[in-house]
């Protein structure tokens, strides 16, 4: 069993004021893997504290030194990438490839990205020739508060606390308590790096505990958040007495939007996007909507495409997908199953229960439901698993109206042969990111969404900013500066 108790604030391992364990549950046994601490708000006072008083000779650094400092940041990650992969792999349930490959290397990818973006960052520019003696300053935004999910931890912890570093923020993390133990690794990784005591803290917790004292905190600047839209709502609540800056990144519902004259594996394209990480990513492509004249066919290459998933223990190499993160996540993915049935949409494959042969772990059956309409919950929900629902249209407009029903606005995707029909699609869809052909997005794209999917981009250029006070000044001599 490991036992990581202990808390990084102020660049030491303390342990908690209270102690409180929480179990970490290894999805594909069910048996319990590591225990952590919970935090408190007495924990997070602490760690609040160091940070501010971090603050003001962090944000006085050169650029410069900030960016080496992420440069040696992504040098020692990169030496503990098998540790990282391990942890996740047991922690949260990707296969043991992934959680070596896309889990960690998103860490690493972003890291990158962000440094490539800061060496060209103006963070003190002219307003223009029209004002010779201003200028515009981009500075850190103060203490803040970073919380983050379980189902792709190192994506998104390094598109927070990299960003913050380099923008010259200080900052607390809270990362899920379901998979806790790549941050614990990270923290590790922060002060191999060098990161001055302060400038990066951890304490573990729970949303109600933890996560409510820092979203609520006074002497908390920001807060960027990344999970469901529940608990952005209930974020943004608790953060609206000190008027602090929240940034979210919430649920989606995509839709991916296939032509006649899609290519010819689009579907398959489609089928194995939803099923990657077992169906846990925000932007996954949950609804297929199809031209009725490709639709009957698309219905069985879909199906065969899922019959052809391959489901097995985090722990196994391969390119098959893992357990859901926990038994609740399990029980309320077959809840959506069942409801998918009992609404009327027809069950092509998969289905409620394990799949054959398993009886134990949070293992869920690559699933695909047809002629369901979009007004369906299975339609309208965000499941977080593998199931896929396939929505028939007749006409663009048709197709533009049903993948803009919805709350979300995070990703859609879009597969057709004609050029001018894809960009009227990219520019009509109602979502932060559009993905047309299975092309995906360049390094250093924004990430975020619209409506129930949040506010605030991540990543690249858009991801500092997203951490950076814009301050004017006038009266700036440039012969001093």
């Amino acid at each position: 069993m490991i036992e990581k108790r202990q808390f990084y604030i102020n660049g030491e391992w303390v342990d908690p004021v209270t102690a409180n364990d929480h179990e970490v549950i290894d999805p594909s046994t069910e048996e319990a893997c590591a225990v952590i601490s919970l935090g408190s708000s007495a924990d997070v006072d602490k760690a609040v504290a160091a940070a501010k008083a971090a603050f003001p000779a962090w944000m006085k650094t050169d650029p410069a030194e900030r960016i080496a400092l992420a440069e040696k940041i992504l040098e020692v990650y990169g030496a503990r990438k098998d540790d990282m992969a391990k942890a996740i792999s047991m922690e949260m349930g990707a296969p043991i490839d992934l959680s070596s490959s896309a889990q960690w290397g998103a860490g690493y990818a972003h890291t990158k990205n962000f440094i490539r973006a800061a060496k060209s960052f103006e963070f003190i520019r002219p307003l223009g020739d029209h004002a010779p003696n201003d200028r515009i300053v981009y500075e850190g935004f103060g203490v803040c508060a970073l919380i983050t999910p379980w189902n792709w931890p190192m994506n998104q912890i390094t598109l927070k606390v990299i960003a913050a570093l380099i923008a010259g923020c200080t900052m607390v993390l809270k990362p899920s308590e379901e998979s806790p133990l790549n941050a614990i690794i990270f923290a590790e990784i922060m002060h191999e790096a060098g990161v001055p005591a302060g400038v990066f803290n951890l304490v573990n917790g729970d949303g109600a505990g933890v996560g409510s004292a820092l979203t609520g905190h006074e002497d908390v600047d920001m807060v960027s958040f990344t999970g469901s839209t529940r608990a952005g709502v209930a974020i943004s609540q608790n953060a609206a007495a000190t008027l602090k800056k929240v940034h979210l990144e919430l649920g989606g519902k995509g839709a991916n939007v296939i032509f006649a004259d899609a290519d010819d594996k689009a579907v398959k394209r489609g089928v194995m996007h939803m099923m990657n990480n077992s169906g846990q990513s925000c932007n996954a492509p949950s609804r297929m909507l199809v031209q009725r004249e490709r639709y009957d066919a698309a219905v069985e290459e879909a199906a065969a495409a899922a019959n052809m998933v391959q489901v097995g223990p985090a722990s196994q190499e391969g390119r098959h997908i893992g357990p859901v993160v926990n038994e609740a996540q399990f029980n309320k993915i077959q809840g959506l199953i069942q409801a998918g049935i009992d609404e009327g949409a027809r069950l092509v494959a998969g289905g409620t229960g394990r799949p054959e042969g398993m009886n134990r772990g949070y293992f869920v059956k690559p699933t695909v439901f047809a002629d369901a309409t979009n007004q369906m919950t299975i339609a309208r929900e965000e499941i977080f698993g593998p199931v896929l629902t396939m929505i028939p249209f007749d006409t663009i407009e048709d197709a533009i109206e049903i993948a803009n029903d919805t709350p979300y606005g995070l990703t859609n995707y879009v597969q057709t042969q004609d050029a001018e029909k894809a960009n009227r699609m990219a520019l009509s869809l109602r979502s932060g990111m559009v993905e047309m052909n299975g092309q995906p997005r360049g390094a250093g794209s924004p990430f975020g969404g619209m409506k129930a999917s949040g506010n605030g981009r991540e990543g690249g250029v858009w991801g500092l900013e997203d951490f950076m006070e814009v301050k004017a000044v006038s009266g700036w001599d440039a012969k001093t500066a």
